[in-house]
């Protein structure tokens, strides 16, 4: 991840129909959206939300699959991940105990990890 990758990410979400949309998409996790439904569920016309889509999709926050006449996009978690962890990279000039309120507030989001056993 770099600066200006970043950069266009945070300009992608800056926009209240596509921070909507993304915030969405990221709820229906793993399984997607069709464009169509996304436009009705935000209340906007089908072009608007297709270049809504297509701006997000330049800055790498969702993808596109297309199925039968329509395309379902999905939220790219792995991307927002690596924007969220550059802005985060040098947290609190490396004292992690400054930092462990932000980690506990993220890590409620996160499924709990399951106890490995031994066989």
């Amino acid at each position: 991840m770099d600066e200006k990758t970043t950069i266009a990410a945070l300009a992608a979400l800056a926009q209240p129909t596509r921070l909507q949309t993304f915030r969405l998409l990221v709820a229906h996790e793993p399984d997607g959206i069709p464009a169509g439904e996304l436009a009705r569920l935000i209340g906007v016309p089908q072009n608007t939300m297709s270049a809504h889509l297509s701006t997000l999709s330049q800055a790498g926050l969702v993808t596109g699959e297309r199925q039968s006449r329509s395309i379902l996009y999905r939220a790219d978690l792995d991307r927002f991940r690596a924007v969220a962890l550059y802005l985060l990279k040098d947290c609190c000039g490396g004292n992690a105990s400054l930092c462990q309120p932000l980690i506990d507030d993220l890590a409620c989001c996160s499924p709990p990890l399951r106890p490995t056993h031994p066989n």
